[in-house]
């Protein structure tokens, strides 16, 4: 039973590492390329700028590259209550 937990934990760590790994390579590639092309307050911001934004982008991979994939420009506006009331006057 001990052998069969070992394995699962096993496999939890190199799921962790294969998805680290992957974000990391991810962000180096985004954070110079494609920031400038999904966020146009992003163009012309320096290096400090891709060095701050690189650990979320490296966590968050599956969301930017969905989103530089479909070609998005702009983040999409969000619909809450503040937003609707506010539009209503």
């Amino acid at each position: 039973m001990a052998a069969r937990f070992d394995f699962v934990a096993a496999l939890l760590v190199y799921a962790l590492e294969a998805y680290s790994a992957a974000g990391l390579l991810f962000a180096v590639v985004f954070t110079f390329q494609g920031v400038d092309r999904l966020d146009s307050e992003a163009q012309g911001s320096g290096i400090g700028f891709r060095f701050l934004i690189a650990p979320g982008v490296a966590t968050l991979w599956p969301i930017f590259l969905s989103r530089w994939l479909r070609h998005s420009t702009e983040p999409p506006l969000e619909k809450n209550s503040h937003r609707l009331a506010a539009n209503k006057s």
